[in-house]
């Protein structure tokens, strides 16, 4: 199981960012992994994820020339994958992206090699984590809870990363399975 591109999905609080990070810092050199950038229509500097920002009339017109492999639009921005890592794949390189779940199927289409990752996290870790963060209220903080019952992936390749304790722990479990669907060996 080689030249695989892993789809890494999860509710907003679920650490999936920083999971990412994590795993991203510890294969900095590694040449046979790479992570793909986001192109988001937002601020560089508004927390999260390592993105690059681009205004909306950028990421139309990057959609326009064919430069997307995958785009979707959610929660007020437009979100894009380069198409570098069409060029990656065909190199034997093991790409991970930052995903979307409501964009999976069209995902899959588009690449049946994909392998989804969900982050999974519990009911009450992802409420605290949410309220934690102090960027809603309650009321929207239940209506993104209800939203993650309804979108939980049940895809029968999908594999789960467990969120419930330490980053480092997640980041781990992230890794072995880039070791496990990929020609290299990350993990020691």
């Amino acid at each position: 199981m080689s030249n695989r591109l892993l789809y890494v999905v999860g509710p907003s609080g679920s650490g999936k960012d920083s999971i990412i990070a994590y795993v991203r810092a510890q294969l900095a050199g590694q040449a046979l992994v790479q992570f793909a950038h986001r192109y988001i229509t937002r601020p560089a500097d508004s927390g999260g994820e390592n993105h690059i920002a681009l205004s909306q009339a950028e990421f139309n017109a990057r959609v326009q020339a064919g430069l997307f492999a995958m785009h979707w639009h959610s929660h007020g921005n437009s979100y894009g994958i380069g198409v570098e890592i069409n060029q990656w794949l065909s190199k034997g390189i093991t790409v991970v992206v930052n995903g979307s779940r409501e964009y999976l199927p069209k995902a899959m289409q588009n690449y049946p090699e994909l392998l989804p990752v969900t982050i999974e996290v519990s009911h009450d870790v992802l409420k605290a984590r949410l309220l934690n963060r102090g960027r809603e209220t309650e009321t929207e903080i239940d209506a993104r809870l209800s939203r993650n019952r309804i979108l939980q992936l049940s895809h029968p390749a999908c594999l789960t990363v467990s969120n419930n304790q330490s980053l480092e722990q997640a980041g781990e479990q992230l890794m072995s399975l880039i070791e496990q669907y990929s020609k290299v060996t990350v993990c020691e």
